[in-house]
């Protein structure tokens, strides 16, 4: 049985004028307590709106405590018709991609899309006040809007496949009678072999593009009648020859996963890595017209 994994997932200060307001006749004189330095700066420290997703949503919600921060933020939506931004309040800066900021951020996605279908947004959108969402929701809505229809109960997969390549150049030996003709006379050569070498390399490495290639294309017909969609990405390294993000509808996860073992087991020599469900990140294509916060 070869490897079919499916990973868990993790989951100076500025001066500031404020007017005095007038206590009420009868109130209570309050005792003058001094906050430490450090405290009245982060008091007056400007906040932006931290943007994780889009969903479908008349109802302003609350998700709890997941976001990005040292202290998890809250989590709510801004809600503009039936449409809603999912956000956290946050510093105006630039968020580093650490692991701590990026599962936050990919927490509260999986959080939100147990129940809604999500447009995620990149790590990172920061917008500078409430308005401005509100008025991203506004400009974009119908492509938004559309969008969020067509993505309706639809869930992301991730789907890589690996090789062994000297496991493969073996098996390719074996089956291709051309490549094991010239390895042998290779082997049996007592003078100069860089020629046939060289004939050898480019025969292994066009086998090794068919090969390649075949299996791939076996895996998306395999997988077409499970999927609504699918997208190959540029594999990374030297053994991935298939980085895939497929499409599924959620009454046919079931079915998808079922799928993905069969063909594991299939294909003894190959390693899969399956991943998701996840929000539908190489599905989902907006443009944003609204600029978002910068830090001045």
């Amino acid at each position: 049985m070869p490897a079919v994994e499916k990973p868990k997932k993790k989951n100076g200060s500025r001066k500031t004028a404020a007017k005095a307001a007038k206590a009420p006749a009868g109130a209570q004189a309050l005792s003058k307590v001094e906050a430490p330095v450090g405290e009245i700066a982060r008091a007056v420290e400007p906040r932006g709106k931290y943007v994780y997703c889009i969903i479908r949503s008349k109802d302003a919600l609350r998700f709890g405590p997941l976001g990005i921060g040292t202290d998890p933020a809250d989590v709510h939506t801004i809600n503009f018709k039936d449409i809603a931004a999912v956000v956290s309040d946050t510093p105006i800066e630039v968020h580093d991609p650490t692991r701590e900021n990026v599962l936050a951020h990919e927490r509260v996605n999986e959080t939100v899309m147990r129940k809604f279908t999500v447009i995620p947004m990149s790590f990172g959108t920061v917008f500078k006040t409430r308005e401005d969402i509100i008025e991203l929701l506004r400009s974009a809505y119908d492509a938004v809007h559309d969008v969020l229809v067509k993505m309706q109960d639809k869930l992301e997969f991730g789907v890589k496949v690996l090789w062994d390549r000297e496991v493969m150049i073996r098996l390719i030996e074996q089956q291709d009678e051309d490549v094991r003709r010239l390895k042998n006379e290779i082997s049996g050569q007592k003078g100069s072999t860089y020629f046939a070498r060289m004939q050898y390399g480019r025969l292994v490495d066009a086998a090794l593009q068919q090969l390649s290639e075949k299996y791939v294309s076996d895996l998306f017909e395999s997988l077409r009648d499970v999927a609504v969609a699918s997208r190959a990405n540029k594999p990374i390294g030297d053994k991935m020859i298939m980085n895939a993000a497929f499409l599924v509808s959620r009454d046919k996860e079931t079915a998808f996963d079922q799928r993905i073992k069969a063909i594991g087991a299939k294909y003894d020599k190959l390693t899969f890595k399956y991943t998701g469900p996840w929000p539908p990140y190489n599905f989902v294509n907006i443009r944003l017209k609204l600029e978002r916060a910068t830090e001045k």
